[in-house]
């Protein structure tokens, strides 16, 4: 069986806090031109809706735009493996 590489992408991404934290979500949402319709904004989570259906964001995880203007969620451990910051 062949092994494959991850290419090398720079994405952007927003960690968020928590309800306190969710008009700087939104705001980097409207900054980034997404579609915020379908997207439900709580408390204790943000749901988002992706190709794969949706999807819940907890505080402390990482809202990431991927290459192709989608947004997901990604867990912090998750997001550190994968990820280096680009400065």
């Amino acid at each position: 069986m062949a092994k494959y590489r991850k290419k090398p992408v720079v994405i952007e991404a927003v960690r968020w806090l928590g309800a306190e934290d969710t008009n700087r979500i939104v705001n980097w949402l409207a900054f980034q031109g997404a579609n915020i319709l379908g997207w439900f904004f709580h408390d204790t989570d943000i749901t988002i809706p992706t190709k794969e259906g949706a999807m819940k964001a907890s505080p402390g995880d990482w809202i990431i735009r991927g290459v192709a203007g989608e947004f997901y969620p990604c867990k912090p451990e998750i997001f550190a493996a994968t990820y280096d910051e680009v400065r």
